[in-house]
């Protein structure tokens, strides 16, 4: 039973996420979006590890480096967002291309 209520929690924010970095024309809320993506795969690794083998922690511990790539991606993006608004005045994805000056 919790099988079932944690794959539909996980593919309702996969969906989520996706719809929004789709449809997302501002930077901030397209890295809003991806962390949503990856804490339905997150939930999804537990689930699964915890399905198929309790004993063994794979699915954890993979979670665990999916976290430290999303805190990784937590800190970097917006200063990133930041050093374009900077020199664009726009945290618009369609306004900030990069290679034309």
């Amino acid at each position: 039973m919790i099988f079932e209520h944690s794959l539909v929690l996980s593919s309702f924010l996969f969906s989520i996420g996706i719809l929004g970095l789709i449809t997302s024309r501002n930077m901030v809320r397209a890295l809003m979006c991806l962390e949503l993506i990856l804490n339905a795969v997150n939930i999804n690794l537990v689930t699964f590890s915890d399905f198929f083998d309790s004993r063994q922690l794979k699915g954890n511990i993979f979670s665990i480096f999916v976290i430290a790539v999303a805190a990784a991606e937590a800190a970097i993006g917006p200063a990133i967002v930041s050093s374009i608004y900077r020199n664009r005045k726009s945290t618009r994805i369609n306004q900030s291309n990069l290679l034309n000056k």
